[in-house]
C-alpha cells in the first residue's frame, strides 16, 4: 500500500511525488533587475492643456538609457493617433511606440466600420484597457484631443487608470513643471497662450530633472488636426 500524501515524498524516497506540480524557486531578493539599465526610456516630462480654442502637449526631446546615459537628443515625443487627437511617450520608448501602434489601428478601425472618427472619451477607455491588460511596459502617456464634446485631456497610468483634467503632467520631471502650471494656469487660456505655458512648463523641468532635456515639442490639436512642431532653443517659443 502507498504511504503517500498530498504534497509529500515517497517514504524512504527523497525524490518528490510525480502526481504533485513541480515547483520552482523564488529569484535571490538581493539579484538586480538590470532591464532598466539596457532600454532606451524617455525619462520625460510631459504636459497637456486644454483649452476653448483645443489643446496644447508640450514634451521634452531626450531619451536615455537608464536615467544614467543621453542616447538620443532630439526624440519626438508626441505623436498623431487620431484626426484631431495625439498621444505623448513615457517611459519605455519600446512599450510606448508599440502602444501608439496599437491605438492607432484600432482609431483607423473604427472609422472605417462606423463611418466616423472615434470619440476622445471612447480612445482614452481604450487605451486605458490596453495599458491595464496589454504587454506594454512601463508607460505613462497622455491623451489629448478635441471633438463634438469639447477639448479633452487625459493621463493614463501604468495600471489603466484613466483620469480626465483642463490640465496634466506625466514623468519624471512632473513635479517641476506641476508648480509652474499651477500658478500660470486660467481657464480663459488662448490656444497661444497656453503653448507659453506648456513650454515655459517643460524649461523648469529641463532645469533640474536630468531625464527631461534639449527643447520642446509642442502638439496644437484642434477640430482641423494636429499640428506638430519641435524646438532646440526655448527662446522661440517663450
Amino acid at each position: 500500500m502507498n504511504n503517500w500524501s498530498q504534497g509529500s515524498t515517497p517514504q524512504g524516497n527523497g525524490d518528490p511525488s510525480p502526481y504533485e506540480p513541480e515547483l520552482g524557486s523564488l529569484p535571490d531578493g538581493n539579484q538586480s533587475d538590470d532591464y532598466g539599465e539596457n532600454v532606451n526610456s524617455t525619462g520625460t516630462t510631459t504636459i497637456g492643456i486644454t483649452t476653448d480654442e483645443g489643446v496644447v502637449i508640450a514634451t521634452d526631446m531626450r531619451a536615455s538609457l537608464g536615467g544614467r546615459f543621453v542616447s538620443n537628443k532630439d526624440v519626438q515625443k508626441v505623436e498623431q493617433i487620431h484626426p484631431t487627437g495625439a498621444l505623448t511617450l513615457v517611459g519605455s520608448v519600446g512599450g510606448a511606440q508599440s502602444f501608439i501602434r496599437t491605438l492607432r489601428a484600432e482609431v483607423n478601425l473604427y472609422e472605417s466600420r462606423r463611418g466616423e472618427p472615434m470619440p476622445i472619451e471612447a480612445l482614452a477607455t481604450l487605451a486605458g484597457n490596453f495599458a491595464r491588460g496589454g504587454p506594454f511596459r512601463a508607460i505613462n502617456p497622455i491623451l489629448g484631443g478635441v471633438d463634438s464634446e469639447g477639448s479633452h485631456v487625459y493621463s493614463i497610468d501604468p495600471a489603466g487608470g484613466v483620469m480626465a483634467d483642463d490640465y496634466t503632467v506625466t514623468g519624471s520631471g512632473m513635479q517641476l513643471a506641476y508648480g509652474l502650471l499651477e500658478n500660470e494656469y486660467d481657464d480663459d487660456l488662448s490656444l497661444d497662450e497656453a503653448q507659453t505655458v506648456a513650454a515655459r512648463a517643460i524649461k523648469s523641468a529641463v532645469e533640474r530633472d536630468t531625464g527631461s532635456g534639449n527643447g520642446v515639442f509642442l502638439a496644437e490639436i484642434t477640430d482641423e488636426g494636429v499640428d506638430i512642431q519641435g524646438h532646440n532653443d526655448f527662446d522661440a517659443v517663450i
